[in-house]
Parts: C-alpha cells; sequence; structure tokens
C-alpha cells in the first residue's frame, strides 16, 4: 500500500509541477494516439462499409479476417511493420523506423480492424425496411451509405472509442516499431516499462495513472457527444 500512496503522490506533484518531460510524453501520447485514430477510422469506416453492403465472393471469410483482427496482438503487428519498415526491407527508405510515424502506422493498422468489424456490425443491424425507405427515395450510392451511416452514428462512435483505447494503452508495437527514444518516440505506455525494469516504482505508478487519466478524459469527452446527439441527459 505505501508502494501505491508514493506513485499516487508522485502522480499528483508531476501533474501540479507540469514535469516538461511528463508533458512532452503526454503530449506526444495524445498526438499519436489521435493521428492513429484518424487514420483508422479512414480505413476502417470504408472497409466496414464495403463489408456490410456489398455482397462478393469470399464476403464472410473476409468478415472473419476483420473479427479476427480485433484481437491482433500489438506486438505481432509490430513485429511486421519493422520488417517492412527496416533498412532493408521493402519501405525501408522512407527511413521513419523509431519515429511517431512508425507508431502511428503501427496503431493504425491494430485499430482498424477494430473500426471496421463495429462498423460492418452496426449495418448488418439496420432495419431492411429502413434501407428500402432510403432506396425509395431515389438516393444515389453515396447518399444512401451516408444516410445509413447517419443512422448507426451511434455505434461509430462507440467504435472510435474502442479503437482509441485500444491503441493508447498497447505498448508491444510502440517498443517494436518506436524503440522508447527520450524525446522522440517515448510515450506513457513505453515510459512506465522503462521505469518499472529501473525498479522505480513509484514513477511507473505516476505514470500509468496518468495515462489513465489521459484514455478516460478522451473517452468521456467522446461518450458525452455520444449521449448528446442520443437525445440523453
Amino acid at each position: 500500500m505505501e508502494m501505491i500512496w508514493q506513485g499516487i503522490t508522485a502522480a499528483i506533484h508531476l501533474l501540479l509541477t507540469g514535469d516538461p518531460e511528463v508533458i512532452e510524453i503526454t503530449l506526444l501520447t495524445l498526438k499519436i494516439s489521435i493521428s492513429g485514430t484518424l487514420i483508422s477510422l479512414l480505413i476502417g469506416i470504408p472497409l466496414g462499409t464495403l463489408l456490410a453492403l456489398k455482397p462478393f465472393p469470399g464476403r464472410r471469410f473476409a468478415l472473419s479476417v476483420v473479427n479476427t483482427g480485433m484481437g491482433l496482438p500489438p506486438v505481432v503487428v509490430g513485429l511486421w511493420v519493422s520488417i517492412f519498415l527496416w533498412r532493408s526491407g521493402p519501405f525501408g527508405f522512407l527511413n521513419i523506423m523509431y519515429t511517431p510515424t512508425a507508431i502511428i502506422i503501427a496503431q493504425a493498422i491494430i485499430a482498424s480492424p477494430i473500426i471496421a468489424a463495429l462498423t460492418s456490425a452496426a449495418l448488418q443491424q439496420t432495419d431492411p425496411k429502413l434501407r428500402l425507405q432510403i432506396k425509395a427515395l431515389g438516393t444515389t450510392r453515396l447518399q444512401y451509405i451516408c444516410l445509413l451511416l447517419q443512422e448507426v452514428r451511434f455505434s461509430l462512435l462507440a467504435a472510435i472509442i474502442a479503437g482509441f483505447g485500444a491503441i493508447v494503452s498497447e505498448i508491444g508495437a510502440s517498443m517494436a516499431v518506436g524503440g522508447n527514444i527520450q524525446g522522440q518516440t517515448r510515450v506513457l505506455t513505453t515510459a512506465t516499462v522503462l521505469e518499472v525494469s529501473k525498479g522505480n516504482f513509484d514513477i511507473a505508478i505516476a505514470l500509468s495513472i496518468i495515462l489513465c487519466l489521459l484514455a478516460y478524459g478522451a473517452t468521456l469527452g467522446l461518450t458525452i457527444l455520444q449521449q448528446k446527439q442520443q437525445g440523453g441527459p
């Protein structure tokens, strides 16, 4: 209990004093997680829409792959992204290994299947009568899709929350492709592991508390937006 209390005290001290390194790590964590989530939305929503609304051979197999991707281990993603971005890899010429960009790519890969699967499930659960009513209005294909997405917007917000939560808390991919370089790629998760390895459990607990507060703050904002759109209190 003493160690936990010391961690809580350290977290309060770091937050109140505005420790420059902690602020830098926190802002970088937020920047990378938001960027990864936005990219995963650009990939996941169109993919989920395609899987839900477009019948094609192998569709069930594709859905099973996407659903399996929801549990894709971050360390596996980090491994394969590292292979592709390494100097001898196919994209080694980009020289983005051990940079925030590499972490964003890995995190987008982690979140995309989650958002795609949840988007697909939400669209597949829409009332068939509603689909017919929208088509009866003489809408174009794009208008039809936009109206359906509008109908499932609450589920889409839930998908965003799930995607953000998955990447803000992951460590395997960030460590593999980012290298935990101070001032460059060190985020809250990798910094926490570093402090644990050094035996600084009070600082590790403090960083974990800050990470939880960051995750809670972001998801709280999305949840409030979701409930307001739904007309809740």
